[in-house]
């Protein structure tokens, strides 16, 4: 299913999340089981199957890595339950990086400055594969669709630092 379609916008990686929000509880108002209490048992069924998949459409367009996962399976590309490795020798050698620097706050004299630092890192590297992603996402050859694949992949492991990140600061700041 296009979610894009159920939610009556244009495939982008760029979404305006206040429309998405609006369309959402426009649909869900729609479909609610509620307006289907004296309806038919097969009519309920729909309700609560139609709900559900809004609400899926809506947890994938509203997150940014999921939302490319979609745009490139709509593109034929399905990486929602893949296990690939990335073969970026320079991005490996990158995540070795922070996972040191990850591992040596707690030793640091200025944890504080150090997270500071690595959220800083991680945002603007986040950022570069953004701006590249977002182009490939718009191409329409395997080639390029493979290239965002690896920059979804990218996204994916910087957002998992991202969380390890947020609780070393939780931990070593409560």
């Amino acid at each position: 299913m296009n979610y894009f379609e159920l939610f009556s916008l244009s495939p982008s990686y760029d979404v305006d999340t206040a429309i998405l929000a609006e369309r959402y509880r426009d649909l869900q108002r729609a479909v609610h089981p509620d307006k289907f209490a004296n309806a038919s048992e097969q009519d309920k069924r729909l309700s609560v199957q139609r709900t559900a998949q809004i609400n899926d459409a809506f947890q994938t367009l509203k997150n940014p890595i999921q939302r490319a996962e979609h745009l490139l399976a709509l593109k034929g590309l399905e990486l929602s339950h893949e296990s690939t490795t990335l073969k970026d020798t320079q991005f490996l050698m990158q995540q070795m990086e922070w996972r040191e620097s990850l591992e040596d706050i707690s030793h640091s004299r200025d944890p504080e400055a150090e997270i500071d630092a690595l959220y800083t890192s991680f945002d603007a590297f986040a950022k570069q594969i953004t701006t590249s992603l977002k182009v490939l996402l718009l191409s329409d050859l395997e080639s390029e669709h493979l290239q965002a694949a690896d920059q979804i992949r990218k996204l994916k492991f910087m957002a998992k630092l991202q969380d390890e990140l947020a609780n070393i600061e939780d931990t070593l700041l409560d």
